[in-house]
């Protein structure tokens, strides 16, 4: 009888110490990859069964959104859990033209992501979490502004995106490999990802897996070349499922399906202006770049056996965001409780429990600094904005006069084609006082209005040498 009771006893205590460790979490995120391009969200000549099979063994995400139109500030939201406005990366200043302020980060520049913002990898450190990021970083490439120093024990990866010069790969914080073979390197960072999960299957452990991929200039080595029905960016594409199947067989392997939770998503909308080299948000309007639905609004993939819902569909407001309070939640860990955190924890809509509804009431659409939009519920509401407001990175959203006011509803018309405004009036006023506690909050580029709540952005001591 004792004996049967110190079993039943260790069953317990196990189970415990399970539940208050946590699950291990892997995050796949892929680059400038627009919402129709994989198979689960109606791509008709990309082939993607395995993130398709990941959908049907989790949840979809219909409306989820990136935080930023274009990478650096995107990355920022999803690492630290705030609107990339709130950490100082509204507007990065200009270091290499006379333009007043830059999209993103380039190499060996001077800033990067404040160093007293904190990382859900750091969070997750306090829970005893292995950390590990490999791939495209774009968060700052001085030394402080590392993966290493910023919460994760290890990294492997391109400090910027594939189009930055000098191209290089970074081990920990040095430089490894000049003049980068970006052919293999879909394959590479899927044999470090493999690697990193096999060394730390006793868990728990963290793994942020970021492609540079799709992003263009497009590589690929030639075992996939090919093998799509649309050219080079589908073989891409197509590459990546095959990189997501071997993380997810080596979970399998190890035996921690049910132990992990798996998401896949975009940084943002797809570089239309590439043609047949970006991607397709169909049935969504534009691309990266602008505060159109199919600038931020991206796939989104989870899958937790047991916990998640095989093959349910989430059409409620999520943001990436969202991750780091919901991760934090799930490890035992907390947020920092000396500052704004914007997003929230989204595991109730994760479960799919009957009453879950988003945690959001508005969601706003920073562009460079600028509030361009707001969405409450099934509507959205656009500010007027000139010409070069949305950003030269796409070819078909280029006006001869400005964007005047529109509002649109999204649950019928996501390629926001129907201006509303002067239907709604009522919803009109409602979402502009949003927008307006919005601008005090947060600034707004647009109205000169500077926020109450934005913290500044990390300006390095010792920036790499040009």
């Amino acid at each position: 009888m004792r004996h049967w009771m110190l079993v039943l006893w260790c069953a317990v205590f196990a189970f415990s110490a399970w539940a208050q460790r946590g699950p291990n979490v892997v995050i796949i995120l892929t680059d400038d990859q627009g919402y129709n391009d994989l198979g689960c969200y109606g791509s008709p000549d990309i082939k993607t069964p395995r993130i398709d099979k990941l959908a049907s063994e989790g949840m979809r995400f219909t409306d989820f959104y990136a935080s930023a139109q274009v990478c650096s500030p995107s990355r920022a939201g999803l690492l630290t859990g705030c609107y990339p406005q709130r950490v100082g990366l509204g507007r990065i200043p200009a270091e290499r033209t006379k333009h007043p302020f830059e999209h993103v980060f380039y190499s060996r520049s001077k800033y990067g992501l404040n160093t007293n913002e904190v990382t859900i990898a750091q969070i997750l450190k306090t829970k005893g979490y292995a950390t590990g990021c490999i791939g495209k970083w774009h968060l700052g490439d001085a030394t402080e502004f590392l993966p290493t120093h910023r919460g994760f024990d290890e990294y492997y990866g391109m400090p910027y995106s594939n189009d930055s010069k000098p191209d290089c790969i970074i081990r920990g914080d040095k430089v490894i490999e000049q003049h980068t073979d970006q052919d293999t390197l879909v394959e590479r960072y899927t044999d470090e990802a493999t690697k990193f999960i096999r060394a730390h299957k006793d868990g728990p452990f963290f793994l942020y897996f970021a492609h540079n991929a799709p992003h263009t200039p497009l590589h690929i080595s030639k075992k996939f070349q090919g093998k799509s029905d649309r050219g080079l960016y589908g073989d891409v594409v197509q590459a990546i499922d095959w990189s997501v199947g071997q993380v997810l067989d080596t979970l399998s392997d190890l035996k921690l399906e049910n132990d992990t939770l798996v998401i896949f998503t975009s940084d943002n909308g797809p570089w239309l202006i590439r043609g047949e080299n970006g991607g397709i948000a169909t049935p969504l309007r534009s691309g990266k770049g602008t505060t159109y639905e199919g600038g931020m609004r991206v796939p989104c993939i989870m899958r937790w056996p047991g916990h998640i819902p095989a093959g349910s569909v989430c059409h409620e407001i999520a943001v990436n965001f969202d991750f780091a309070p919901t991760i934090a939640g799930l490890a035992g860990a907390q947020m920092p409780t000396d500052r704004i955190i914007d997003g929230t924890d989204i595991l109730a809509l994760m479960e799919a429990k009957a009453d879950a509804k988003s945690p959001h009431e508005e969601f706003f659409y920073f562009a460079d600094g600028r509030l361009m939009a707001v969405r409450s519920g099934k509507w959205k509401l656009r500010f007027p904005s000139k010409l070069e407001d949305e950003y030269h990175y796409t070819k078909f959203e280029q006006p001869d006069a400005p964007i005047p006011q529109a509002l649109y509803n999204l649950s019928n018309d996501p390629g926001e084609q129907k201006n509303l405004a002067a239907d709604h009036p009522d919803i009109v006023e409602r979402l502009t006082k949003l927008a307006q506690a919005a601008r005090e909050d947060l600034g707004d580029e647009n109205t000169g209005t500077k926020g109450k709540n934005v913290r500044p952005l990390g300006v390095s001591s010792h920036p790499p040498e040009n």
